[in-house]
């Protein structure tokens, strides 16, 4: 099995990537052996305020809010995202198995909405360039998945203000090729005995 999140943390072992917000101070190439292992990580800062974020656009759109002080502070920003995803599919899973190297490899992701072709993926990040997430794997990985999405859209925002970025299938290359380069860079790793033991697609 193959996820966005295990690309980029292996892409962040080789370069630090300006798209994605740091979530440790550990060497690059042990937090990625630990991904690699499938070990348990610790729940950073910027981790949980992003799943917070996130569950209190889910608790707008389903009418459960309760206030809390953090809540109270992110309220506008996380009204804002529900306003523009609401009607569409909230976590939805999606695979596809695809040959890459001579390997059977089950592609999987969860999408944070779905909705009439256009996947919606929301961030939480204290800081926003425009074209942050330009060189991620995590839309390029989604259109692999879901071949009716025309758009991918992330929702970032810091609590206060709401940016959008979208990138259409069109002008996104194949992440089959980011696939192929790293099975390739795990053989010259001596790592592939690993990563065939711990991510089997069950």
């Amino acid at each position: 099995m193959v996820t966005h999140s295990l690309l980029s943390s292996w892409l962040y072992t080789l370069k630090e990537n300006p798209y994605d917000d740091a979530t440790t101070e550990d060497d690059p190439m042990e937090d990625f052996l630990q991904v690699l292992r499938r070990e348990p990580r610790e729940t950073t800062e910027a981790m949980q305020n992003g799943i917070n974020f996130e569950n209190l656009v889910t608790r707008i759109i389903n009418g459960r809010f309760e206030t809390t002080p953090a809540d109270d502070r992110w309220y506008d920003a996380a009204t804002q995202i529900a306003d523009i995803v609401r009607g569409g599919i909230l976590q939805y899973r999606a695979k596809k198995e695809v040959g890459v190297r001579g390997m059977s490899v089950l592609l999987y992701g969860v999408l944070d909405v779905l909705k009439a072709g256009t996947i919606y993926d929301i961030k939480f990040t204290k800081n926003y360039d425009r074209g942050k997430f330009f060189g991620g794997t995590q839309h390029p990985m989604y259109f692999e998945l879901v071949p009716e999405a025309t758009e991918f859209t992330y929702l970032a925002s810091n609590g206060t203000a709401v940016f959008q970025e979208t990138y259409r299938r069109e002008e996104t290359p194949s992440i089959l090729r980011d696939v192929s380069d790293f099975f390739s860079w795990l053989e010259e790793a001596h790592l592939m005995d690993l990563y065939r033991e711990k991510w089997i697609a069950l």
